[in-house]
C-alpha cells in the first residue's frame, strides 16, 4: 500500500525536486533530450519553483511506498475539471500498481471537488505513457504545443478522462 500526503513544507519541495532530477533524466532524456530536461527541472521542478506554483495554487503530494519516496504528483482544480499537471514514479517502483493507487487517489480528489473530468497533457512522444492513460480511460484529444521559453517547446497531447 502507498500512502499519499501532501507536500507543504520547504523539505517536501527539495524531497520532490530530488525525485524529479532522478525520474526525468531517466525518462525524458531519450524523448526531448538532455538541454531541455535540464531547464524543465530548473523551471519547473526546483524547490523554489514548486513554492511557487503551490502558491498559485497547483498541490502536490509525495508518494510514500514501504516508508520509501516513490513519487510525486500535483494537480489543481479548474472549474469543473481537475488538472493533472504531474504524475510520476522510480522507475524501479513501476509495475507495482502504484501509479494506479495514485490515479485512484486522483479520481477521489476530482470527485471529492465536484469535478467533471480529469485532463492532463502528455508528450506526443511518451509512448508508454500514452497507452497507460488510454488503459485507465482517457480519451486522446488535441495536440497542443507550449513555448516553455529557453527554445523550448511542449509538445504534449491533451487527454481527458470523463468521471461517471
Amino acid at each position: 500500500m502507498t500512502h499519499i500526503r501532501e507536500a507543504v513544507t520547504t523539505e517536501d519541495y527539495e524531497l520532490i525536486a530530488r525525485l524529479a532530477d532522478t525520474i526525468w533524466r531517466e525518462h525524458y532524456t531519450p524523448i526531448i533530450g538532455k538541454g531541455q530536461v535540464d531547464y524543465m527541472l530548473e523551471r519547473f521542478q526546483a524547490p523554489n519553483a514548486i513554492a511557487r506554483q503551490v502558491a498559485a495554487g497547483l498541490q502536490y503530494f509525495l508518494m510514500i511506498h514501504q516508508h520509501q519516496p516513490a513519487g510525486y504528483l500535483a494537480f489543481e482544480k479548474q472549474a469543473e475539471s481537475l488538472f493533472l499537471s504531474k504524475i510520476y514514479v522510480l522507475k524501479n517502483l513501476r509495475g507495482k500498481g502504484l501509479g494506479a493507487e495514485a490515479m485512484a487517489f486522483v479520481r477521489a480528489q476530482a470527485r471529492a471537488g465536484g469535478c467533471q473530468r480529469i485532463s492532463l497533457t502528455v508528450n506526443k512522444y511518451n509512448a508508454g505513457s500514452i497507452a497507460a492513460y488510454l488503459k485507465l480511460g482517457f480519451r486522446q484529444e488535441q495536440p497542443i504545443q507550449q513555448d516553455i521559453g529557453g527554445g523550448y517547446i511542449m509538445d504534449d497531447y491533451l487527454m481527458v478522462l470523463e468521471l461517471q
